[in-house]
């Protein structure tokens, strides 16, 4: 590993630890609550070993492919990786992500929490899962609609057994983040939920600020994709 990308990429990180911790203090919350989660999706390899050898041990990745190119080999030798997928979830992936995750942050149809259900019994175990919401109701991105959130919500628990985690949502891009990430935090406490995925590099202290549990950083880390 180059010496200097080494000494970048922990640099990075703890910038945005440090950041994190602020947000958190100035919210009056404990730095620790809040988990940083390492967007490692089409990074050169050499950055992902860099991001390792700081001692990051949370991943998210997009897709399950690429992720078990990339993380396959390094689970057999790590037991403390942690690995989320953070994009959208095809069905005949279920049994694949299933098997690689630790973490599903984009359960947003009950089609797909079928499929979860019967990937993990044959697999032989569960991923924690969390709900995303499409907080600005935007036709291409992924996620329940919010006023739809809470019948889905008591739906995966009825019918599938399952118990989400938590709530995940990616704001649109051109509005201001914070009344998104307020409106996922009341739908989360209505339904006893409390996880908050939420936050990516461009806004993930006001996250903080508004009781994100966990954040999503990519290019605040590793640097822009090429």
């Amino acid at each position: 590993m180059d010496d200097q990308l080494g000494k970048t990429i922990a640099t990075a990180r703890a910038d945005v630890l440090a950041r994190i911790a602020a947000a958190a203090k100035s919210a009056g919350r404990d730095p620790s609550a809040v988990e940083l989660v390492a967007v490692s999706k089409m990074q050169p390899d050499g950055r992902v070993e860099a991001m390792l050898a700081t001692g990051q041990r949370t991943f998210g990745e997009n897709r399950v492919q690429e992720a078990q190119t990339r993380w396959a080999d390094r689970r057999a030798s790590r037991s403390d990786l942690e690995l989320r997928l953070i994009g959208p979830l095809q069905t005949n992936k279920a049994r694949e992500a299933v098997a690689l995750f630790d973490v599903i942050e984009t359960l947003d149809r009950l089609k797909l929490a079928g499929a979860i259900a019967d990937a993990a019994a044959k697999v032989g175990r569960t991923p924690r899962l969390y709900v995303q919401v499409n907080t600005g109701e935007e036709e291409q991105k992924a996620g329940v609609a919010p006023q739809e959130a809470d019948a889905f919500i008591a739906s995966v628990r009825r019918d599938y057994g399952f118990e989400p985690e938590g709530l995940m949502c990616i704001p649109p891009a051109k509005e201001a983040a914070g009344p998104h990430f307020a409106l996922l935090a009341k739908i989360a406490a209505r339904n006893g939920l409390r996880k908050l995925s939420m936050g990516m590099s461009a806004d993930y202290e006001m996250a903080v600020l508004f009781g994100a549990t966990s954040v999503r950083v990519g290019s605040a880390l590793f640097g822009a994709r090429s």
